[in-house]
């Protein structure tokens, strides 16, 4: 019985390492899903760990599939699990934007969500 607790236990704490090695999305600016009247100066990101410059991307797509980015994606200096990306001057619409970002420990996460330009 002892032993199986201590197998219990130790399969618990290696699911809780496993959880906390990816930097997933936590939070976006504009939200996701979110309805804004003006476009923003730029997209931010925030991870729930610190993220790789080198190997973290954005972009911002529109309904076409083209680019609206400026392609200068860049992981902020003061807060290293921030992403930001500055923004062309977009028309009303629905924007897509595709992240994928490798965390400090080397774990690569990505997804996508959409947000709306216009009333």
């Amino acid at each position: 019985m002892i032993l199986l607790r201590a197998i219990g236990a130790v399969l618990v704490a290696c699911l809780v390492v496993q959880a906390h090695a990816h930097a997933f999305l936590d939070r976006a600016e504009p939200r996701v899903g979110a309805t804004v009247r003006a476009t923003p100066a730029e997209l931010k990101l925030w991870f729930t760990q610190e993220i790789e410059p080198a190997f973290s991307t954005v972009k911002v797509l529109d309904a076409k599939g083209k680019r609206v980015d400026k392609a200068d994606a860049r992981v902020d200096l003061a807060d290293r699990a921030l992403l930001r990306v500055s923004l062309d001057a977009l028309g009303p619409g629905v924007y897509t934007v595709v992240w994928r970002v490798v965390s400090v420990d080397t774990h690569v996460t990505e997804g996508d969500f959409s947000f709306h330009v216009g009333q």
